[in-house]
C-alpha cells in the first residue's frame, strides 16, 4: 500500500504543499482554521514526516549526540539513559558514542565522529572546554559534569559541596579516623573538588589531614580499584573507623573487601560513595551516597543545548546543580 505523502496531505486539506510543509514545521503566518485543515488531513490520511527530508530543509537532523567515556561504570549509564529518554520527550532522537580517551572526547566534540546530528551533550572523562579552545566545533556542544570553562556550556555538579556534606555525615556519628579511597598514580598529590571536600569537612572539626589514611586505587570507574585499594589500606594496618569512597563504584569494591576481611560495616567501620547509582540501593548493606541530581543536571543540560540550537551565540554559561545526601545502612 502506498504512503501517504505531502502532497496528498495538501490536496487533502485544499492548501498548498508549502502551506503543509509551514504547519508541520510549527511556522507562523498561517490561520489557525487552515493549520487545523491540515492536522485533520495528517490524521485522516495517517501521513508520517519524513525525518531525513525535513533535515534536508530546515538544515537540521532532529538527532543528538550523547558522549560517555563507558557504560561499565554505573553513574555513565544511568546518566545516558536519562538523556536518551529526556531527549526522545522532545521528539529528538539520540546517537550515543562511547568517548572511551581524550582523543575519542575531542572527536566527539569537534564533530568528527557526530558529524549527523545538531549538537553535543559530553559528559567527560578527561574533556574540558579548554580541549576546543583553538577549534571550532560543527555542533553546539554542552558538556555535562567535570570542571567548567568559558569556552563552552557546562552543567557542574558540586563535588566540593558533596564529598564535604558526606564526610561531615561521617565525623558527625562520632568516626574519626576517615580514610579516603582515591583513583590514580599514587605518587601524584590527590586534587579536585572531593578531595577538597574532605579536607573542608576534616578542618572544621579540627583534624589533621593524615597521609597514612589515604589509598588509591588503580582505575577510577571499576568496582576492582576500590577492592585493591581497601586491600591495600588492611594490609598496611593503619587503624580507621570509616571510609569515604570517590564514587559508588569504588565504595561497592571496598565493601566486599571489608565482608571478605570479617569487619562489619557500619558497625566497625562506615562506608560511603558518591554518585547515588541505582546499584547503591542493592549492595549489602546498602550504600550511603551523595545525589550529585542527575535529573536536573540533565534537564539543564538539554536546555541550554537546545538554546544553542535555536539561534543563541552569547559566552559559554556554567550552572551548578544542587548535591542531596542519600543515607542508608553503610553508615547509619
Amino acid at each position: 500500500m502506498r504512503r501517504p505523502t505531502l502532497a496528498d496531505v495538501a490536496a487533502r486539506a485544499g492548501v498548498s504543499a508549502k502551506t503543509v510543509s509551514n504547519v508541520l514545521l510549527g511556522r507562523p503566518n498561517v490561520s489557525a482554521v487552515t493549520r487545523e485543515r491540515v492536522r485533520s488531513a495528517v490524521a485522516e490520511l495517517g501521513y508520517v514526516v519524513n525525518q531525513a527530508g525535513r533535515g534536508l530543509a530546515s538544515g537540521r537532523t532532529g538527532r543528538i549526540a550523547v558522549a560517555v567515556p563507558n557504560l561499565y561504570q554505573p553513574y555513565f549509564a544511568e546518566i545516558a539513559e536519562r538523556l536518551i529518554l529526556a531527549l526522545s520527550e522532545k521528539n529528538l532522537s539520540t546517537t550515543l558514542r562511547i568517548a572511551h580517551d581524550r582523543e575519542a572526547e575531542l572527536d566527539a566534540a569537534l564533530g568528527v565522529t557526530t558529524r549527523d546530528v545538531d549538537g553535543v551533550i559530553i559528559c567527560p572523562h578527561n574533556f574540558t572546554g579548554h580541549m576546543v579552545e583553538d577549534r571550532v566545533p560543527l555542533r553546539p556542544v554542552v558538556q555535562l559534569g567535570g570542571y567548567a570553562t568559558p569556552l563552552v556550556d557546562c552543567v557542574i555538579m558540586g563535588e566540593r559541596e558533596g564529598f564535604e556534606a558526606i564526610v561531615r555525615h561521617l565525623l558527625a556519628s562520632g568516626r574519626r579516623r576517615i580514610a579516603l579511597v582515591m583513583t590514580g598514580p599514587e605518587l601524584v598529590p590527590p586534587a579536585g573538588d572531593r578531595f577538597a571536600g574532605y579536607l573542608a569537612a576534616l578542618e572544621e572539626y579540627g583534624l589533621p589531614f593524615d597521609e597514612t589514611l589515604l589509598t588509591f586505587g588503580s582505575d577510577w570507574d571499576r568496582r576492582m580499584s576500590g577492592y585493591e585499594a581497601m586491600v591495600g589500606l588492611l594490609r598496611s594496618g593503619v587503624r580507621f573507623d570509616a571510609v569515604a569512597c570517590v564514587n559508588d563504584a569504588t565504595a561497592s569494591g571496598v565493601l566486599r573487601a571489608l565482608r571478605s576481611h570479617g569487619i562489619r560495616v557500619p558497625e566497625d567501620v562506615a562506608v560511603t560513595g558518591f554518585d547515588n547509582t541505582d546499584e547503591g540501593e542493592f549492595t549489602i548493606p546498602s550504600l550511603s551516597s551523595v545525589s550529585p541530581e542527575q535529573a536536573e543536571m540533565v534537564d539543564v543540560a538539554i536546555r541550554m543545548l537546545l538554546d544553542r540550537i535555536e539561534g543563541f551565540d552569547g559566552p559559554g554559561r556554567q550552572v551548578r546543580t544542587g548535591v542531596r545526601l542519600v543515607l542508608r545502612d553503610s553508615s547509619v
